[in-house]
């Protein structure tokens, strides 16, 4: 036999070594870690972690759907007739009529030509950028933008031309640079960032992308089931819904399932159902999903303006009451003519990061859950605590986590102040 050759580098040694190894031995040794947390009872405005009762304001159950007995008795219903799985992908065996109707009637709520359901919204957003774009073509992208967004946008071989977050000067310079770089130019934003909760300049994106003829991509992932009178995204609370080429949403926030979608002309949608990689090579989701999301599509179509109005009230009243506290919320953003986009995201800056986990255990062990947003979620320096609102929320649950903030934070005299 021959001598055995290692090859230079033993690739599990990143997984020993790794920049972060030191600060989550730390935070694990002092049970400060703020993932992988147990959630032992059904979502809703006060859950069950780990034993304890906990208000929860870090749950993307935007309208409180995943309680919903229409919702639970569809996704029985479907259960009931295909079973657990259909065992393949969309393109083979794994297409039901949910899906028809589902596709359909989400084309109708978006009020585009069609639309393509994808198992998981990561992989809507990976297969459509990844399809659509090819080597020699240009993706410009906020800086802010989802991971799926800048994975789809590797995975494609295009130029890649980020700008800093929502800041529309340096948009414009990515875009007089995109011009000479010889192919087709696409822009992709989140309408709702998933971290600041601010809306994205959508009025003057479009304007920009019309001046140097670029494509434009939204990712309603927390804007779908939220904005605007229908609830279709920020791209119908702006008005220029018929000025967005592809939109992208999730069913795992406000429509209480897991999966996602993309909604655009009806050629490009056919064409991503035979060329969209994540779409033909994944199984098709388990039909109770399925089910799960049309009925939810159904009840915000028939019942979402009291839900949206009950939900962007918890936001208002959870973002005044933090402020109040001294808090620096981040604002969500303007809409043309002065209103304040609301949405169910609302952050508070904390700046240093074991600030940010030291803050967020101390409010998880007095009974609030929230999420903590640290390095490379966000930039240095720039951690945060999200908290986001259900429209299930009563107003005892908010002035409960509220009064517990106020206690918490007299613990944390060098947290950012207004």
């Amino acid at each position: 036999m021959g001598e055995t050759v290692k090859a230079p580098v033993d690739l599990f040694e990143k997984a020993r070594s790794h920049d972060r190894l030191d600060q989550l031995e730390a935070a694990r040794e002092h049970d400060l870690l703020p993932y992988f947390r147990l959630l032992t009872s059904r979502a809703g405005p006060v859950v069950e972690m780990e034993g304890r009762e906990t208000i929860m304001l870090g749950s993307n159950n935007y309208l409180g759907l995943t309680g919903d007995e229409r919702v639970k008795g569809a996704a029985r219903e479907a259960l009931e007739t295909y079973g657990t799985g259909v065992t393949g992908s969309r393109l083979l065996n794994g297409t039901t009529p949910l899906h028809v109707d589902l596709e359909r009637e989400l084309a109708e709520w978006m009020r585009t030509e069609d639309a393509i359901v994808y198992t998981t919204g990561y992989q809507s957003n990976l297969g459509c950028i990844g399809t659509i774009l090819e080597p020699g073509d240009t993706v410009i992208c906020d800086s802010g933008d989802h991971a799926s967004i800048l994975d789809g946008c590797r995975l494609s071989g295009a130029k890649l031309r980020p700008f800093r977050h929502n800041r529309m000067d340096k948009l414009e310079k990515m875009l007089q640079r995109a011009g000479g770089d010889g192919g087709g130019v696409l822009v992709v934003v989140d309408g709702v960032f998933s971290m600041e909760g601010d809306v994205c300049d959508l009025p003057r994106i479009v304007e920009l992308c019309k001046a140097h003829g670029a494509r434009l991509m939204v990712d309603e992932a927390h804007g779908a089931g939220v904005l605007g009178a229908r609830g279709a995204g920020a791209c119908e609370l702006f008005g220029l819904e018929d000025e967005v080429d592809l939109r992208m949403g999730t069913f795992s926030k406000s429509l209480a399932s897991c999966g996602g979608f993309i909604a655009g002309p009806a050629d490009v949608i056919e064409y991503l159902r035979i060329a969209s990689r994540s779409f033909i090579f994944s199984a098709s989701a388990v039909p109770a999903a399925v089910g799960a999301a049309l009925a939810a599509l159904r009840v915000i179509r028939s019942d979402g303006p009291r839900l949206f109005e009950a939900l962007l009230g918890n936001a208002e009243y959870l973002h005044e009451g933090l402020r109040q506290l001294g808090l620096r919320v981040i604002e969500p953003g303007t809409l043309p003519g002065g209103g304040v986009a609301t949405t169910p995201v609302v952050p508070v800056m904390v700046g240093d990061d074991w600030q940010a986990v030291l803050l967020w255990k101390a409010l998880f062990d007095a009974g609030v859950y929230t999420n903590v947003a640290i390095h490379p979620a966000v930039p240095p320096g720039g951690a945060l605590l999200r908290t986001s609102l259900m429209a299930t929320h009563e107003r005892e649950h908010l002035d409960g986590a509220l009064g517990t903030i106020a206690r918490v934070i007299q613990d944390f005299p060098e947290l950012p102040r207004i």
